[in-house]
């Protein structure tokens, strides 16, 4: 994290400057992961789009299934925050106000892709291809796409989106816009899609995923209903989520509440067991009345040699 980027963070975030001096030293190791990540989308998509799948013939091409979307947007993501990486250590100590008025510009825009599509778009196409898939793959990936779709290839596009926004995530701050906002962008988006996929369907005759040939029209008006709500939903779990992670106060509570309760338990950990010691010693220890007692009966069965002898 470089100085400039630094300084505008903290300032438009008040009593987090802690945080982001703490995570400045890892900015370097960060920058080189997403260099990283936006080269593994390059590949994927490369090698998706060398497939010579059928579907890819037909209207529309890659771009009417989510999947090759979801990756564009991903990449187009990741490319705008490897930009404002080289951007910002460029614009570094120049002390220049308009480069670093369109840095400023550039956050902005990668802030706002993670917020209303890459974060919501990404989980979506994660969950729903992998829940549907393991109810019936046919519906969704059938197996005749393994002869032309690797294994790894097929993790790359429905896996790996996860982790790599879920890093993104937790590695930095991202300003989200104003909720308002942010779900009619997602809104637009969502709709703007299913618009999309009926239109394919109205050219050629075929749906795009075979699992809408098998239910009815009411059953697909509640499911891209459904879809649509569930964008909206993975929004406010994204910005639920972000400002989880860096929210101060709150995760300082949290620290405080874990540290209590540990404390706690440890002292009544350690009063349980002095109990159980002290209860063992008092029950072995003889009292004082009782051995007094067991020596006068000792002495009294000795014999006068005896007591002589003893004595």
């Amino acid at each position: 994290m470089t100085k400039v980027t630094k300084e505008m963070t903290t300032r438009s975030l008040p009593g987090r400057g802690r945080q982001w001096r703490a995570s400045a030293n890892r900015a370097r190791p960060v920058q080189v992961l997403r260099v990283a990540i936006l080269l593994s989308y390059c590949s994927i998509l490369c090698n998706y789009k060398a497939i010579e799948m059928p579907s890819h013939q037909t209207y529309g091409g890659s771009w009417k299934f989510l999947t090759f979307i979801d990756l564009v947007i991903q990449a187009i993501f990741f490319g705008i925050c490897v930009l404002t990486d080289l951007s910002s250590l460029l614009t570094r100590g120049s002390g220049n106000q308009e480069q670093e008025r369109q840095l400023k510009k550039l956050i902005s825009l990668r802030d706002w892709m993670l917020a209303v599509l890459a974060f919501p778009v990404g989980v979506f196409v994660v969950a729903v291809f992998w829940i549907i898939y393991a109810y019936d793959r046919e519906m969704i990936y059938p197996k005749l796409l393994d002869n032309f779709i690797p294994g790894w290839l097929n993790h790359g596009m429905h896996t790996t989106v996860l982790p790599f926004i879920l890093i993104e995530m937790r590695t930095s701050h991202h300003q989200y816009p104003s909720r308002s906002s942010g779900l009619t962008a997602i809104c637009t988006f969502s709709v703007g899609y299913i618009l999309w996929v009926c239109w394919v369907h109205h050219v050629t005759g075929m749906w795009v995923y075979p699992f809408l040939e098998h239910i009815g029209p009411g059953a697909r008006i509640i499911f891209f209903g459904s879809t649509t709500i569930l964008m909206n939903f993975l929004y406010l779990l994204g910005e639920v989520l972000n400002n989880y992670i860096w929210d101060t106060q709150r995760s300082c509570a949290f620290g405080s509440a874990a540290i209590w309760q540990y404390e706690l338990l440890k002292s009544r950990v350690q009063s349980y067991f002095d109990g159980i010691k002290a209860d063992w010693l008092d029950s072995i220890r003889p009292q004082k009345g009782d051995f007094r007692k067991e020596i006068n009966k000792w002495w009294n069965n000795l014999s006068n040699g005896q007591r002589t002898q003893v004595s």
